[in-house]
């Protein structure tokens, strides 16, 4: 592409040591009530990283603001030079305007590969824990587990079109749990809680990934804790935080 990112975008990257680069978007849409699926292309696999990783897309707010959201890589398609992004748009925000108002061509400022929590080589089992806006790095991470593996996901939902699945190779033992939210407030970790409860963590050396809520995920953390797993076995990240907003950076605000 001709056209260069966003001054602001070069200097942040080069501050973070990673790569800025203008996108352009190659199709939005619905996935289900919550997500919607974005694929862009441009420096896909600079970008992108590994599973695990985000990236990070500058957007203008309602008052012409521009502001920064992160969102996790679904998939990478070297051939293509495109990656996958799934969007919540369950709330009021830059992101959710502008992946309903976009069209095919439209460019976007893109910095990655963002984020420190990769896929624990080392496991015996993978434990995903978390809600929809956790579902493009969980799958990514289950695709890169070492086969023959195992992995569990205890995700919760709003809609029973957001209970999404995917294409895992035979040789990966998958299993799934739903958890509806049923009105509950988005702090409320006892959905989870329960269905946390009902999973007997396997024998052997495992790893939880907890991505959602900023306070539903502390919880789980202390609940698998209390379990018996350790604080190296456990990576958690806020993705978001109930009744506020993220800042300029695409994070949720992490005091107490």
């Amino acid at each position: 592409m001709a056209i260069e990112p966003d001054d602001s975008s070069v200097a942040l990257a080069t501050r973070l040591g990673a790569v800025a680069t203008l996108c352009e978007l190659v199709s939005n849409r619905p996935l289900s009530t919550s997500l919607y699926e974005v694929v862009l292309r441009n420096n896909a696999a600079a970008l992108t990283g590994v599973p695990g990783n985000d990236v990070m897309l500058r957007f203008v707010d309602e008052h012409g603001r521009p502001v920064r959201r992160r969102y996790s890589v679904r998939e990478l398609n070297d051939a293509n030079d495109t990656f996958t992004l799934y969007l919540t748009v369950d709330h009021e925000g830059p992101g959710t305007a502008w992946v309903k108002s976009a069209n095919p061509g439209d460019l976007v400022d893109v910095i990655g590969p963002r984020g420190k929590i990769p896929l624990d080589p080392d496991a015996a089992w993978h434990l995903f824990v978390g809600d929809a806006s956790g579902f493009a790095a969980f799958f990514r991470m289950a695709e890169s587990i070492a086969l023959p593996g195992r992995a569990t996901f205890i995700v919760e939902i709003d809609a029973a079109d957001d209970a999404l699945t995917a294409p895992f190779d035979e040789r990966l033992e998958v299993s799934a749990v739903f958890v509806d939210r049923r009105g509950r407030s988005p702090s409320d970790p006892s959905g989870l809680l329960n269905g946390l409860a009902a999973h007997e963590l396997p024998p052997g050396p495992g790893h939880a990934y907890l991505f959602g809520e900023f306070h539903v995920m502390r919880t789980i953390q202390s609940a698998l804790l209390d379990r018996g797993m350790t604080p190296g076995t456990i990576s958690h990240k806020a993705f978001w935080r109930a009744g506020q907003s993220n800042a300029e950076n695409g994070e949720p605000d992490r005091e107490p």
